[in-house]
C-alpha cells in the first residue's frame, strides 16, 4: 500500500514515526529517508537505535524555500536558517544531495531489505523540483508489492496522490507559531 501524510498542519512525519513503532513493535523492519533534514531532530537517535530501524537523512541543517512561499514573519523568525531560491531553479548542491539520497532508498527498496519504507518530506522536495517524478515512477516500479511504503510532506503532487491507497490530509486550524511561538525541542524538534 501507498501512504500520503500532506496537508498544512503539524503531525505528519510524527503520524509516520508512529507507524514506524507500531511497525517495530510487529517484528517488521523499518526504513526512513528524511529528505531535507539532516540529523538535529530530538527523535533520529532513539529510533536509529532501535532494532530493525533504519534511520538516514539527506538535507543541511537549514530550510529551503522557494520565492513567495514565505511571508516576512517567517522569513524573520527562520532568519539564516532559511534558504530561498527562484521558483523552479532549485540549488544545484541541494538537488545532488537529495538525489544521492533517493539513490539509497532505491537500493534499500531493490534488495527488500525494509518492510516499511517512510519517505519522509519527499512530497515538499517534488514540490520544489528537488527531486523528479521519473525518480519517483522509477522508485514505484522497483518497490517490492509487499513494501508498505509513506509519503510525508506538504504539497503532494496529485499524480502521487492518485497512485496512494490512503490519503491524509492534515489541516492547520490553529498553530501557535503564529503568536511567533517557534520550534520547540521535543514537539517540534
Amino acid at each position: 500500500m501507498i501512504q500520503v501524510y500532506t496537508g498544512n498542519g503539524k503531525g505528519k512525519t510524527t503520524a509516520a514515526i508512529g507507524l514506524a513503532i507500531r511497525a517495530l513493535g510487529a517484528g517488521h523492519r523499518v526504513f526512513m529517508m528524511q529528505f531535507m533534514k539532516s540529523l538535529a531532530y530530538s527523535e533520529q537517535d532513539i529510533l536509529r537505535a532501535m532494532p530493525n530501524m533504519m534511520l538516514e537523512t539527506s538535507g543541511k541543517p537549514f530550510f529551503v524555500a522557494e520565492e513567495g512561499m514565505m511571508d516576512e514573519k517567517a522569513k524573520e523568525l527562520l532568519g539564516e536558517d532559511v534558504v530561498i531560491f527562484p521558483k523552479g531553479k532549485p540549488p544545484a548542491a541541494y538537488v545532488t544531495l537529495l538525489t544521492s539520497g533517493f539513490e539509497r532508498v532505491m537500493d534499500v527498496a531493490a534488495k527488500k531489505e525494509a518492510d516499511l519504507i517512510i519517505l519522509d518530506e519527499i512530497n515538499i522536495a517534488l514540490s520544489f523540483g528537488l527531486l523528479q517524478r521519473a525518480q519517483m515512477e522509477n522508485f514505484l516500479q522497483i518497490l517490492p508489492d509487499e513494501t508498505e511504503l509513506v509519503c510525508t510532506g506538504r504539497n503532494a503532487p496529485e499524480w502521487l496522490l492518485e497512485r496512494a491507497d490512503l490519503i491524509t490530509e492534515m489541516r492547520e486550524v490553529r498553530h501557535y507559531y503564529e503568536r511567533g511561538i517557534g520550534a520547540r525541542k521535543g514537539i517540534e524538534n
